[in-house]
């Protein structure tokens, strides 16, 4: 069965992270996120994907050498300009030579749900396309999918006003499509698939459905939700350690090989400490992800924050709440607290953020 993942996005709100690094090649607890979900795709028959590109398409192709992840075979599907996520569909589906039914996936959501189920759904309502809702506590800035009994969709109502929404389901941004739902998508032109090809379903009954799925689900595209993804993982929402080769050296604190930790640091879990880091005498790591090659000084204070690979924080300084890109450097006692992300390759006086 084939899949398309849209990976296009430029990841506007994780600037400037995103500059050198597009969103789904961005590491969740020390795997870059897109390889966690081809793992995802594959363990349930996937065994092709298309990656519908626009954004940084050569990064991807640097990073997947002969155009596979292991077993799964993957294709790429260039926009020239952007098409929107049905015309990005139609177009991945041309490219990938997709005939038959296949499923669709947004490259920036974080989940545990049985695809298997939404499939085995999908296939008991002989449905043309059917889509998981995932249950939030504020609808307001998603697509609200209101149903009927049975699951099919009675409507969309697109970032409802506050306290306005019908349901608190939204749509999760995971299908499964039937191929003549692409004959529904002009061809050529920037469509929406929430906003035009899924309501013009409703045009006759029995051919939209969505299956709730009270799951693990997380959108990580924001620099609290990506923070929060680190913490999620690292703390077991996925079913699994952290990364593969992680050992559990006590409860919910991970290290990985190569990595030296001094005696006296005081790790409050959930903590994930990767290849090849030395972290100093007097250190406090809470709820915090470090990436490979990092260097965390003496007296360093680090809670609830990401360093991604070969990150520095140098003697006495502290950071709270923020991420830290690759290489990136925070000077000797500077304090850093907030949404801060720091730009790959960057010195100290290019630091961005609060600083308190």
């Amino acid at each position: 069965m084939k899949a398309v993942v849209l990976v296009g996005g430029e990841g506007t709100r994780l600037r400037p992270l995103t500059h050198a690094i597009p969103k789904p090649l961005l590491p969740i607890a020390n795997q870059p996120f897109l390889e966690r979900q081809l793992t995802w795709l594959h363990r349930y028959g996937i065994d092709e994907v298309v990656l519908s590109l626009g954004y940084r398409p050569d990064a991807f192709a640097a990073h997947f050498s002969g155009d596979c992840f292991g077993d799964l075979q993957l294709r790429y599907a260039v926009e020239d300009e952007p098409l929107g996520t049905a015309g990005a569909i139609r177009f991945a589906a041309e490219v990938g030579g997709i005939h038959e039914r296949f499923v669709v996936c947004n490259g920036d959501v974080l989940t545990t749900l049985d695809l298997g189920a939404l499939i085995a759904f999908h296939d008991a309502r002989g449905a043309l396309a059917s889509i998981q809702l995932a249950r939030v506590p504020d609808p307001s800035a998603f697509g609200v999918v209101p149903t009927y009994d049975d699951g099919e969709v009675r409507e969309f109502v697109e970032k409802p006003p506050p306290g306005t929404a019908p349901t608190d389901w939204i749509n999760a941004g995971t299908y499964v499509l039937e191929p003549s739902v692409l004959e529904r998508i002009p061809s050529g032109r920037n469509v929406s698939i929430e906003r035009e090809t899924f309501p013009g379903l409703l045009d006759a009954r029995g051919q939209l459905y969505a299956l709730e799925s009270d799951v693990y689900w997380l959108d990580i595209g924001t620099p609290d939700k990506y923070r929060a993804a680190h913490v999620d993982v690292v703390s077991g929402a996925l079913g699994e350690p952290p990364v593969a080769d992680a050992e559990e050296r006590q409860p919910g604190v991970w290290v990985q090989p190569g990595a030296v930790i001094d005696a006296s640091t005081r790790l409050v879990p959930p903590v994930l400490i990767g290849r090849d880091t030395a972290v100093g005498p007097g250190v406090y790591l809470a709820a915090t992800s470090v990436g490979d090659r990092c260097t965390v000084g003496y007296g360093v204070r680090i809670e609830g924050s990401v360093l991604l690979d070969g990150a520095t924080v140098e003697r006495a300084a502290g950071v709270v709440d923020c991420v830290l890109g690759p290489d990136a450097v925070v000077a000797e006692a500077a304090q850093l607290r907030g949404e801060i992300v720091v730009a790959a390759h960057s010195s100290p006086s290019t630091i961005m953020g609060r600083s308190v």
